[in-house]
């Protein structure tokens, strides 16, 4: 059965002031990983496929010499496996004494296949790209595992899309994991608002004349502005947004400031393929084969996953080693961007960890 997880304003406003006053989380450390002639799902293959990836802490062995404390970290659209180097992550998971603490942990964060450092679109094969999707990420993260002989994992934290990957990772490698916590996503096909949101700024992209056909000289901005102002749509949180933007002025302010900074990272081709590797996802089919002890948490106030689907409610009854929790809305709470704030689900992480041993 779901759970509400209830959170005393008082009680998380006593956290967030003992993380902020924490020991800052240690820097981590890059690695490259090359997968050579990896085929994807559609059948095109890469000579070479790069895999980026950070590290925290160091392996540490077993009487069999099998790594015992290793960590797989999945990030979101978008992102890399350093968007876990943000204090309201790190600062909380990662410092001497907290639950992920790299003096415990050997903790893996990779930057998966289209993002980061890894090999995407923009590194000059544009839209001539292979076009891979969430289980040939997965693919080469279970790759990248192999490579570190890792044979289990202590635990894989996934946040949005690194969320549907821990539930492909539990789906595919049922012993590949002690403990999983997916964070803000659905074990669905994506559809409904969800997928909506992505094909209008999918198609606000390739519809700019400037695009030409993912070859574009130069970056088709009017098309990059709507697609930002979705994401932006998409990430809010209506509580905390109505108190930081009260007014009209403040709101146009906001929009001025921002739209140009999220632009000026995004690349045409990268923003299509990471958007659209979703297209194949529905673990829903195999929900039975989730055999590891498993939180699952999402929130109230997430538009892309809004709980008033129902869709939790239904998944939850085939997942038998299962929690979920739903982190009600409040001042606090930050949408779909929820996951980051690890204040908000870490006495979770704990409890996963402790019945997980």
């Amino acid at each position: 059965m779901s759970r509400v997880l209830k959170l005393a304003a008082a009680a998380l406003a006593a956290t967030l002031i003992a993380t902020g006053a924490a020991q800052a989380a240690p820097e981590p450390v890059g690695h490259d990983f090359v997968i050579k002639d990896f085929r994807f799902r559609t059948g095109e293959t890469l000579p070479e496929l790069k895999i980026r990836y950070h590290t925290l802490g160091a392996p540490k062995l077993d009487a069999a010499g099998k790594v015992t404390n290793a960590v797989l970290i999945l990030h979101g659209t978008g992102g890399s496996g350093r968007s876990f180097t943000n204090p309201l992550f790190a600062d909380v998971l990662f410092t001497p004494g907290g639950l992920l603490d790299p003096a415990k942990y050997f903790i893996v964060m990779p930057d998966n296949i289209g993002h980061g450092d890894s090999s995407k679109p923009s590194d000059g094969l544009r839209a001539k790209f292979p076009r891979y999707d969430y289980a040939d990420m997965v693919e080469a993260q279970h790759a990248l595992v192999t490579s570190l002989k890792i044979d289990k994992l202590r635990l894989i934290i996934g946040t949005s899309m690194g969320c549907m990957h821990s539930f492909i990772w539990a789906e595919t490698y049922p012993q590949g994991a002690k403990a999983l916590m997916p964070l803000a996503c659905q074990p669905v096909e994506i559809a409904g608002r969800n997928r909506l949101w992505r094909r209008m700024a999918i198609e606000a992209i390739t519809s700019d004349p400037a695009w030409m056909g993912g070859d574009y000289r130069t970056q088709p901005v009017q098309g990059l502005k709507t697609a930002a102002n979705l994401l932006i749509l998409a990430g809010a949180a209506p509580l905390p947004l109505q108190a930081q933007l009260p007014t009209r002025a403040a709101v146009d302010d906001y929009v001025a400031r921002e739209l140009p900074r999220r632009i000026a990272g995004m690349d045409a081709n990268d923003f299509i393929y990471q958007v659209d590797s979703s297209r194949t996802y529905d673990p829903s089919k195999d929900l039975e084969k989730i055999t590891a002890p498993m939180t699952w948490v999402n929130s109230a106030d997430d538009f892309i996953n809004p709980p008033e689907l129902g869709l939790a409610e239904a998944a939850i009854t085939r997942l038998k080693t299962t929690r979920y929790v739903l982190i009600p809305a409040t001042l606090q709470s930050r949408g779909h961007g929820t996951h980051t704030h690890a204040a908000l689900w870490k006495d979770e992480l704990a409890a996963l960890l402790k019945r997980s041993e």
